[in-house]
């Protein structure tokens, strides 16, 4: 895999390739599916496969605060787009500039810098200024410009859309069996751990604390979990939000994690959550003596799940 920043480094190799474009959040099996045919196409072509996308991603860029909350960071999305067959991502930055870019212009990239072979986009699929491309303008260009245009349709998972919108509202109600079902693999976590502040071992539960370089989360709340990338998978409990009840709360959200019979100091070690099951949601406290009272009840609850009907 091999991420190019922007159209100015494309190099020869990197021409030619068969092309999707898209935020492609979660990699989801809807994703996954296209990638799939992109990985066929440009296997039988002998060119590479790649990835078009822009960070920050455009609806982050118009309003931050309030874009929908990413399923994947940049890193953990590139790993899943290795892993379904593409060679290149082409990520380029997202500015005024890009979002006054015309339809026209960006074909224009698509044809003679990119010199795309082919092209895999959704049927939902719109680009240029006011979203005023769509597969019509890009099955002409292609005509014109000699590529293939393949228009690929929505998956469907019984009567429902697959879609990162569809999956968000999943992990916000706790459903996280039928979000891993619509995104192919299970919904984790995956982070550095960092320095926190101890309060947790003060309070005799400490926690590996993980940044998530997020403005927002697609979960907030105490969740039973599974923690790789240790020496085993471990279980344990794990805190999503902004810690209401401490003093300096933060505006970015934090991932805690109180690791079940664990002790060692693993600060810089990378590691990967995966959700299971909610047991609450976050919540201001009195002080920290209540805190305290409520994580040792979620770690009961935790302990509950995973010996009875969590297994």
């Amino acid at each position: 895999m091999q991420i190019i920043r922007d159209v100015i480094n494309l190099k020869p190799q990197h021409q030619g390739s068969v092309v999707t474009i898209g935020n492609f959040d979660g990699v989801h099996c809807g994703h996954q599916a296209i990638l799939h045919e992109v990985r066929k196409k440009a296997t039988s072509l002998g060119v590479p496969a790649m990835l078009i996308c822009f960070e920050p991603q455009p609806r982050e860029f118009f309003d931050v605060f309030n874009a929908p909350a990413r399923l994947t960071r940049f890193r953990e999305k590139v790993s899943l787009l290795a892993e379904h067959g593409i060679d290149l991502v082409l990520c380029s930055k997202f500015t005024e500039k890009t979002r006054s870019m015309t339809a026209q212009q960006f074909v224009k990239i698509l044809a003679e810098d990119v010199i795309a072979s082919a092209l895999f986009i959704g049927d939902d699929f719109r680009f240029g200024h006011d979203r005023s491309g769509d597969f019509a303008l890009l099955s002409e260009a292609g005509k014109y410009y000699g590529f293939d245009v393949i228009n690929h349709h929505t998956l469907t998972h019984g009567q429902m859309r697959v879609s990162s919108t569809r999956i968000r509202e999943c992990l916000a109600q706790g459903e996280f069996k039928l979000a891993e079902s619509l995104l192919g693999h299970p919904y984790t976590i995956i982070g550095k751990v960092v320095y926190g502040r101890q309060i947790g071992k003060t309070l005799g539960v400490p926690t590996a604390n993980i940044q998530l370089h997020r403005y927002r989360a697609p979960i907030d709340g105490v969740y039973a979990v599974e923690i790789s990338g240790l020496d085993k998978i471990y279980q344990g409990v794990a805190n999503v939000g902004v810690r209401p009840t401490i003093e300096e709360a933060t505006l970015k959200p934090i991932l805690e994690v109180h690791i079940f019979d664990f002790d060692e100091e693993i600060y810089g070690r990378q590691v990967q959550v995966r959700f299971l099951h909610k047991i609450r949601d976050e919540k201001k406290f009195s002080g920290l003596d209540e805190l305290k009272a409520a994580i040792f009840s979620d770690i009961e609850q935790a302990h509950t799940f995973f010996n009875g009907a969590g297994k």
